[in-house]
């Protein structure tokens, strides 16, 4: 799947991955591939994305994601 963070000053990740784990409201969640549609409000924590040679942390100060067609986008601050 497609994954994009965007922060309001810069894109910080665009790529592939097999998995990306968000701090949601209510506690962390996982989208993999095929996921359904989805948005849903972020809050402060860590951002972790897998892919197939690596993963890689990235910590926001909250947000929004949405997930549509194996694309999914963060609108991190």
């Amino acid at each position: 799947m497609i994954v994009d963070i965007i922060s309001p000053n810069k894109e910080i990740y665009s790529g592939n991955a097999s998995l990306i784990q968000l701090p949601g409201l209510d506690g962390f969640f996982e989208i993999l591939e095929n996921h359904a549609p989805l948005i849903a409000v972020l809050k402060k924590g860590k951002v972790k994305i897998v892919s197939e040679k690596e993963k890689i942390f990235y910590e926001i100060s909250g947000g929004i994601v949405e997930v549509m067609n194996n694309k999914v986008q963060v609108l991190a601050e």
